[in-house]
């Protein structure tokens, strides 16, 4: 099927705040005295806000009963981070400006709560340009589960084989292709090379660098 949408995720896509959503649980986590390495931090990235808490609340065999307020705690920090913090990232303007000419329907799905869509919406300045923006919070289930990417297909009106998804955690990469949707990752830097990479369709350092020989071949 021709590809007519492009779906975005946000966090470590469009705005850099995956360090900053790790300064944040870090700093309500020690509150409980235990910290994370970059590795266990690393193997939750892309999950929900409730998902991320619920997961290492038991493993740090932290009374259940704190998870609301952990989790309302991460995401007051985080917010705040990213207004004072947060840095566009290389290549934004850019690639909706590609799709734009293109005459794509563009849509946003993240595990994020709706104000930080609200907050990065507004920092990236792309709000005219979106036709959907879809958030897994609510949902029964976050990514890897497809729903999110489901629904903003739906808002999108749009099949979701006409789908084009960028990407930059695995979670999110499974949840696109789950979705039957293509999908192109930009991993951090550090992450690029791993073979885990190799279930998306395309795999670039930033979005600066998508261009129409990598549509062509995608379409």
């Amino acid at each position: 099927m021709q590809l007519t949408s492009v779906i975005f995720d946000i966090d470590g896509l469009l705005i850099d705040s995956e360090p900053l959503w790790n300064e944040a649980a870090s700093e309500v986590f020690a509150a409980y005295g235990v910290s994370f390495t970059d590795e266990q931090y690393k193997s939750t990235t892309g999950l929900r806000t409730r998902e991320f808490v619920q997961w290492w609340l038991a493993w740090f065999k932290i009374d259940p009963s704190e998870q609301l307020r952990a989790e309302k705690k991460i995401i007051s920090l985080v917010l705040d981070k990213i207004e004072h913090k947060g840095r566009v990232m290389q290549g934004v303007p850019y690639i909706f400006d590609f799709f734009l000419k293109k005459q794509f329907k563009i849509g946003l799905a993240t595990s994020s709560p709706p104000e930080l869509i609200e907050l990065v919406v507004r920092m990236t300045g792309i709000k005219d340009v979106l036709s959907a923006a879809c958030s897994a919070e609510l949902l029964d289930y976050g990514k890897p589960h497809p729903q999110v990417y489901l629904n903003c297909a739906q808002e999108l009106n749009s099949h979701p084989t006409a789908c084009l998804c960028f990407e930059d955690s695995f979670n999110g990469l499974v949840a696109a292709k789950a979705a039957r949707m293509k999908c192109v990752v930009v991993p951090a830097a550090a992450e690029l090379k791993e073979e885990k990479w190799g279930a998306a369709d395309l795999r670039l350092s930033s979005l600066q660098n998508f261009g129409e020989l990598h549509f062509g071949l995608l379409s």
